[in-house]
């Protein structure tokens, strides 16, 4: 093993983060402070292989199942980035990892220079609250995560309800610069036309009935750190255009002022709703979701991820029973592997709490994760509207999403008197949306919008 030269060992060993200094055959060559602080085992990692430090392969990692930066780098000859689940001294964690390629004289690859950076609020075990997991998608989610969280672009998190899109946004938060900043949720869907803009903004004193004093709003409080607007489907379409011009400008009015303040905010937001339909019916502006969506995130439901509930089933049991030291036995996995789990992983912690309360014992038969099971399906069958009878007129029959959205479209055009470009401008949404949206109900010119 030829020895590094002692000057790039030098220069590794002040950098603030954890960096190794790799050679072809993937043997360490040096690794400075900062890694034996955060990834040192207790023995010397120098002559070791990194994917046997890291990973404790035998091989190394394109032959193990997982990508190699350094077979990317001498593939492209340059900079290579990957997300790896490590083992570190505190177990698992995800890891992003950095490779640059040092050629020598003659050109040749001679060292790599590897840069570690733990990815915030993510990990492949259960020993620490936060998202958890090793499934396919669920490191896919990861890897874009740790891609768009140093970044200020906007992020879209869309997934069904229960599939953990806080969690989701505070390792966004975590992951960029502003992670020392406050993560401020706003809980679209319980604020009303009248409060949302003073509980985004902020209002002066006297602006309206009961304001007995000036108050920040949460746009203020969030400066310097991130805004995670929670089901933005819900926000009123009066509403919809203030939070555009905050996206545009940067900049917002409290209620009851006129004087211009600059928002220091980086924005996440949330839905399990489909924003395409809103906006086609009219109940979405099509501009504020192009301005949300710079990135938009999908994320996996349960279903699309099982074999990561041995590990949410550990990690949830030590949320909910932390004095506990719960087990399910191989049957109630069993059961709750078959099960549709339409809540996600919001439902599987209920399931979970359930279960607390029905076992005595360290280990949690079938009997009693069928029991738990149950309860779910009471939920779900309580929650479908009742079915139509005598007693109810017609009128009070469930109405599909989709038929309210076409229903108020409708209506708005029906209300609308002016031409058709003035409507897709009420609507939020391009001339061209419009005419398709008309042309499928069969309305073409022969709408009051003309």
């Amino acid at each position: 093993m030829s020895a590094p030269p002692p000057e790039l060992v030098s220069y590794l060993e002040s950098l603030p983060v954890p960096h190794i200094l790799i050679d072809p055959r993937y043997r360490i060559l040096a690794a400075n402070a900062a890694y034996r602080r955060q990834f040192g085992t207790g023995s010397s990692v120098i002559g070791r292989t990194c994917h046997e430090v890291s990973h404790h392969f035998q091989r190394p990692c394109d032959q193990s199942g997982e990508s190699c930066p350094m077979a990317l780098a001498r593939q492209s000859g340059q900079r290579e980035r990957v997300l790896h689940l490590h083992h570190t001294p505190g177990g698992e964690a995800y890891v992003n990892i950095e490779l640059v390629p040092l050629a020598n004289a003659q050109g040749e690859q001679a060292f790599f220079v590897e840069k570690m950076e733990e990815l915030p609020g993510a990990e492949g075990t259960h020993s620490r609250p936060g998202l958890v997991g090793r499934a396919p998608p669920f490191r896919k989610m990861l890897e874009l995560i740790s891609r768009v969280g140093p970044s200020r672009a906007a992020v879209l998190l869309v997934g069904e309800s229960g599939t953990g899109k806080e969690l989701v946004a505070r390792a966004i938060h975590e992951a960029s610069p502003r992670a020392r900043g406050p993560l401020v949720v706003v809980e679209c869907s319980s604020l009303t036309e009248t409060l949302f803009e003073s509980e985004l903004f902020g209002h002066e004193k006297g602006a309206f009935t009961g304001a007995t004093s000036s108050k920040p709003g949460l746009v203020e409080s969030a400066s310097g750190g991130t805004l995670f607007l929670d089901e933005v489907g819900d926000i009123p379409l009066p509403m919809q255009v203030k939070l555009l011009r905050l996206l545009e400008t940067g900049t917002y009015r409290r209620v009851g002022s006129t004087a211009l303040r600059q928002a220091d905010i980086r924005v996440v937001s949330a839905t399990h709703r489909d924003l395409a339909a809103l906006v086609a019916a009219g109940l979405f502006r099509e501009d504020l979701l192009h301005r949300l969506g710079v990135f938009p995130l999908r994320l996996p439901p349960l279903r699309e991820r099982l074999e990561d509930l041995p590990l949410l089933v550990q990690a949830l049991l030590g949320r909910v029973a932390p004095d506990r030291a719960l087990a399910l036995s191989t049957e109630g996995m069993a059961l709750l592997a078959r099960h549709p789990f339409t809540g996600n992983i919001r439902e599987l912690r209920n399931v979970l709490e359930r279960l607390t309360l029905l076992c005595e014992g360290d280990v949690a038969p079938a009997a009693q994760v069928e029991t738990a099971l149950a309860a779910s399906l009471v939920l779900r069958a309580g929650s479908r509207a009742p079915a139509a009878s005598p007693a109810l007129p017609p009128a009070a029959a469930p109405r599909t999403l989709h038929a309210a959205e076409t229903e108020a479209f409708l209506a708005a055009v029906a209300r609308h008197q002016g031409s058709k470009a003035a409507l897709a401008a009420q609507l939020g949404i391009s001339e061209r949306s419009l005419y398709r949206r008309l042309k499928a109900l069969r309305l073409g010119g022969g709408s009051s919008a003309q």
